[in-house]
């Protein structure tokens, strides 16, 4: 399979399958001298990790990371990135290939099921394969070593909307995204998705969600005006993410809704004198493709986990009529566990940009 590799300087390369023996990645262009240890990337892996709680799948994974490559001990005793390949890897653990003997006959609505078999002419049935959504635990631990190129850049996402149901504005408490299951900033919120979530599980359903990302401290200057626009970049990598459907940079869709003059993002002389100060932020933290300076910013939505115990009408692989039931262990709403995921793309991308920057700016 081609396109395993995202990225242009900061890059990586996922490898493994949903229940093969283990996954991985290879992180190639991460700067020398960084300090980098397991236990500053297990965090990340930790609060994507499957079986937490009951609104994801119960497949108990440790999701424990081995650094096999790309790191050596520096002059003050810390293991620190020497410039070559990272290789991270992850052992599967839980694998329970018999739950999907029906999806060996039958193809799964809503999944890459008909579409690998019409591409390559065979499939690992498996959970998926390599189209699992396992294979982003991977990412995370990429995003992790990504992190680490841009200290200075603070990155947080959380989910505004699951099942239609949106958070308030007014309700929105920071501290709150990760004192509850669904890394929702309105506890009112949280408290509704609770019932929301578990009904869907409970009736063998499952629900959309919408994931908003904000990072701040990037600098005025990251991306290009053509085609490593900033804002082209975040969507190709949000638009790769399992089960996403739609991103949107800045408003999004609502600005189609604005006037110009609503729209625009006025600037006035900045105190420090180092730029402007803006009065609003529409684009997003992103103009004619380069960064602003201000938070940037967007949201990814993550239709219902197609996995379900409904009976749903399919084909068999030879074209038969016949319905098909998801068994085995699923997230009632993927876009949950994919909060963590889209942080880890956002740095990734960042990172990209802050390095090709740096090469042609200095």
């Amino acid at each position: 399979m081609s396109f395993n590799t995202f990225g242009h300087l900061f890059r990586f390369t996922t490898w493994g399958e949903s229940h093969g023996p283990a996954i991985g990645v290879v992180i190639d262009g991460c700067p020398p001298g960084i300090a980098l240890a397991q236990d500053g990337i297990q965090p990340f892996l930790d609060a994507r990790r499957p079986g937490q709680n009951k609104f994801t799948t119960q497949r108990q994974e440790p999701d424990q990371v081995k650094i096999l490559s790309g790191v050596f001990e520096g002059p003050d005793g810390q293991q620190r990135t020497t410039g070559t390949p990272i290789s991270l890897m992850i052992e599967n653990v839980d694998q329970r290939s018999k739950d999907y003997s029906e999806v060996a006959k039958a193809y799964r609505p809503g999944h890459a099921d008909y579409t690998y078999d019409a591409k390559y002419g065979f499939r690992d049935y498996r959970g998926g394969g390599r189209s699992s959504a396992r294979e982003t635990a991977m990412r995370v631990a990429a995003g992790a070593v990504a992190r680490l190129v841009i200290p200075d850049v603070t990155i947080t996402a959380y989910t505004c909307e699951i099942g239609g149901d949106r958070i308030d504005p007014v309700n929105f408490d920071a501290a709150e995204i990760r004192n509850n299951p669904f890394w929702c900033p309105d506890a009112k919120a949280a408290e509704r998705w609770e019932k929301l979530v578990d009904d869907a599980r409970k009736s063998g359903s499952s629900l959309g969600a919408v994931v908003e990302c904000v990072a701040t401290g990037v600098p005025a200057g990251w991306g290009a005006p053509i085609y490593a626009k900033l804002d082209a970049e975040l969507a190709l990598a949000m638009m790769g993410i399992n089960a996403v459907k739609g991103v949107e940079i800045g408003d999004g869709f609502d600005a189609a809704r604005l006037t110009g003059e609503q729209n625009a993002d006025p600037m006035r002389p900045g105190d420090d004198g180092t730029g402007p100060d803006f009065t609003a932020n529409h684009a997003g933290g992103v103009a004619g493709g380069i960064s602003t300076g201000q938070p940037v910013t967007c949201k990814v939505a993550f239709k219902p986990t197609s996995s379900i115990l409904t009976p749903v009408e399919t084909i068999t692989r030879d074209g038969t009529a016949t319905e098909i039931r998801t068994k085995g262990r699923h997230d009632p709403c993927v876009g949950i566990r994919g909060v963590p995921v889209v942080e880890a793309m956002m740095a990734t991308v960042l990172a990209d940009q802050m390095l090709l920057h740096r090469a042609q700016c200095g």
